[in-house]
């Protein structure tokens, strides 16, 4: 697989308690690409992110996510995958206990980081690439809803991961504020992360158009390309 492609998956399948959810998926996204991931609740979306983190197996067919080969991967392989890869909630999973930069130190403690004074730095970097670094000592039921899912894509972008998967990120969200994390998604795209999310809300798509992915039938189909998104035509909240 080239090295450009941070996720390839051929002829896959995807089980659950032994149950097929998904089959014949064939899915190549490339680094800087902004792709949707559409499709009722219940359709497969969820089960398919899982795959592409180790959470699920992949059961028939070829699989490459971030250069780690998804039919080979041993458990002890797994950390060092999701090392590579950010995740982002639609219901942000932030320590209710602790303050945003804590929050941020607890995710590289977890992944191998141990010099304070470079994880504080690291930590300011990204919130200030979200906008919110004079929020770094809040602790998270101070924030808005908007400024907590800001702090959980400021935490998926701590390891410099080659991919975002992200779930239903807006699910919570008013439009204004949904249309605001948008744009800075698609900006994250631009700089070279490869970025997939799953949503069922076929309104964000018209607004941002992009590449996309439906899934449907127990399985995942290319829909036409809806034009090309500019994310700093949009704006900013």
């Amino acid at each position: 697989m080239s090295v450009e492609k941070v996720i390839n998956i051929i002829q896959g399948r995807v089980e659950q308690k032994k149950v097929t959810v998904l089959q014949d998926i064939n899915v190549t996204i490339s680094a800087k690409e902004f792709v949707y991931l559409i499709g009722k609740t219940g359709s497969g979306k969820s089960s398919f992110l899982k795959t592409l983190y180790a959470d699920l197996r992949l059961v028939d067919g070829e699989g490459e996510v971030v250069g780690f080969n998804l039919n080979k991967l041993k458990k002890r392989e797994i950390p060092l995958l999701r090392r590579k890869i950010g995740i982002v909630f639609q219901d942000f999973q932030l320590l209710t206990d602790r303050s945003v930069m804590k929050n941020l130190f607890f995710v590289m403690k977890a992944t191998g980081w141990k010099k304070k004074s470079v994880m504080e730095q690291r930590g300011f970097e990204v919130l200030r690439m979200v906008g919110i670094e004079d929020k770094a000592y809040k602790m998270p039921h101070e924030l808005s809803g908007g400024e907590q899912q800001r702090v959980s894509i400021a935490r998926a972008l701590l390891n410099n991961p080659e991919l975002i998967l992200a779930d239903e990120p807006t699910g919570n969200l008013d439009p204004e504020t949904s249309a605001a994390i948008m744009s800075l998604l698609h900006s994250i795209a631009k700089e070279g992360t490869a970025l997939l999310m799953a949503t069922h809300d076929m309104g964000l798509v018209d607004k941002f158009p992009g590449r996309v992915l439906r899934v449907e039938k127990n399985t995942i189909k290319e829909v036409e390309a809806l034009g090309n998104f500019n994310p700093f035509e949009v704006k900013e909240f």
